[in-house]
């Protein structure tokens, strides 16, 4: 069943997560990880799994979260929105500096 979650998504957003899925379904099967139990360790169903190594973006964030954690992956996850890498946001703040810098006035009066 297609949810407004998965009709509202950005095609990009939708690669995103089908890669995320498929790179978790690899790293546990790297570390020989059952899928029993993993959604054990995770306190997920088994269905759940299946969707967050499909990508399922009706999955809230807090189980791909702890999933990546259970593999030792979740440092990354932090730095996905790190504003010192936000190259747009960066070029916004750039755009918006005054154009010329007027010197402070030497004639302050003091008390």
């Amino acid at each position: 069943m297609k949810t407004p979650a998965h009709n509202s998504l950005p095609k990009s957003a939708r690669s995103a997560l089908l890669k995320l899925g498929g790179d978790i379904a690899v790293a546990r099967k790297k570390r020989r990880i059952s899928t029993v139990s993993m959604a054990e360790r995770a306190f997920i169903s088994r269905g759940t799994l299946y969707k967050v190594e499909k990508g399922d973006p009706s999955v809230s964030m807090g189980v791909y979260a702890t999933v990546l954690s259970i593999l030792g992956l979740a440092d990354g996850l932090g730095a996905t929105a790190d504003r010192r890498n936000d190259s747009l946001g960066l070029d916004i703040d750039e755009d918006r500096l005054p154009r010329k810098v007027q010197p402070r006035s030497r004639n302050r009066t003091r008390s």
